[in-house]
């Protein structure tokens, strides 16, 4: 199973005057600098939790079908399915009845049930694609306060430490972010 990235968020969970005020900046000179931060921030705090933070189109790319008919989705949470299809024999892509698929967003990981009938798959590599949204909403009010907080906790760090930190924080979050994402954290067995 491959997720592919299609469109990053329309928003960052922190904006850029949060971020300035938290850090008591007035002049905006270094705004795409913070911006920047702002955007690795949440890369490193979806990527510590295992969750999307604003909503992202993402596509999920199968070679077939799961025996059982389930499909334990990588991202979470998962809000809608937008499109599937499938590729036969000639390499057309065949569209999946929206009524096929049933998402169960409540599930942790998220579960994508085949519960209908399905175009027959023609090649033995990326035969299926599943498009999708993933993130907690539009915006970033959507965004649990604390995972909006380790963002901004984590990019006001890089900014005020500039190179000293940024090396260790990349291989180990520092604790008081991790503890902020801790009860979001989703873990593998």
């Amino acid at each position: 199973m491959t997720p592919l990235a299609l469109t990053p968020p329309a928003e960052e969970p922190v904006s850029l005057a949060e971020a300035r005020g938290f850090l008591r900046l007035d002049q905006t000179a270094e705004d795409e600098l913070l911006g920047t931060l702002i955007t690795a921030a949440r890369l490193m705090i979806e990527a510590f939790s295992g969750r999307l933070l604003v909503d992202q189109a993402w596509r999920i790319v199968i070679d077939r079908w799961p025996d059982g008919g389930e499909i334990r989705l990588p991202l979470s949470p998962v809000s809608a399915i937008t499109a599937a299809r499938v590729y036969d024999l000639l390499g057309e892509a065949q569209p999946v009845a929206a009524g096929a698929l049933q998402l169960d967003p409540v599930a942790d990981p998220p579960v994508l049930r085949v519960v209908g009938e399905v175009p027959e798959i023609g090649r033995s590599r990326g035969a299926i694609e599943i498009d999708l949204v993933a993130g907690y909403g539009a915006t970033a009010a959507a965004v649990p306060a604390l995972l909006r907080q380790a963002v901004l906790r984590l990019a006001a760090r890089w900014f005020e430490r500039r190179g000293d930190v940024v090396g260790q924080d990349a291989q180990a979050l520092p604790p008081e972010i991790l503890t902020l994402i801790a009860p979001f954290r989703r873990v593998r067995l």
